[in-house]
């Protein structure tokens, strides 16, 4: 695995989703788990786009939502986002958030 850097600047983490073609999304919580409240997450690819005439349909529990949405529970949980560090000629998907320290 490439090092990683923690991103916590909402540009930053704009910039490095946008690189990527990536839009903010909202995943069904894990089943099994106590958690209820929607997971963080990236849509990518073909994922990122949503046919507009039919509404906003979840497909596989991942539903594109705002930035303001997202980096609200993105604050609340206290969370950072760890990439992988850019190299070139390449673009890492690679993410997973923490806490912050």
């Amino acid at each position: 695995m490439a090092d990683t850097r923690m991103l916590i600047d909402h540009q930053e983490i704009r910039d490095w989703a946008a690189a990527r073609a990536g839009q903010p999304a909202l995943n069904d919580p894990v089943l099994g788990t106590t958690e209820t409240e929607p997971v963080l997450c990236f849509a990518f690819g073909q994922h990122a786009y949503q046919d507009t005439d039919r509404g906003a349909e979840p497909v596989g529990g991942v539903q594109i939502t705002d930035w303001e949405t997202w980096f609200r529970l993105f604050e609340e949980r206290k969370l950072a986002l760890v990439v992988a560090e850019d190299v070139p000629g390449r673009r890492e998907e690679f993410h997973e958030f923490i806490r912050r320290p």
